[in-house]
């Protein structure tokens, strides 16, 4: 069976107990023109809009 060395120090065992490598939620924005949520500083896939201009033109029937 496999035994430690020597003893883990406080420090050691803090920084693996630690939330610093666990991945966070990514944050969401409402989009001025259509209110749906979407990742910030990205081109709205609802309805194609990017700082109050339409940036991708988009079907009318698939958003509705």
């Amino acid at each position: 069976m496999a035994v430690p060395k020597r003893k883990s120090s406080k420090a050691r065992k803090n920084k693996r107990r630690s939330n610093v490598w666990k991945i966070s939620a990514p944050a969401f924005s409402k989009c001025p023109n259509c209110g749906v949520l979407t990742v910030p500083h990205r081109v709205c896939k609802n309805c194609g809009f990017y700082k109050g201009r339409e940036v991708i033109k988009m079907d009318p029937e698939v958003n509705a």
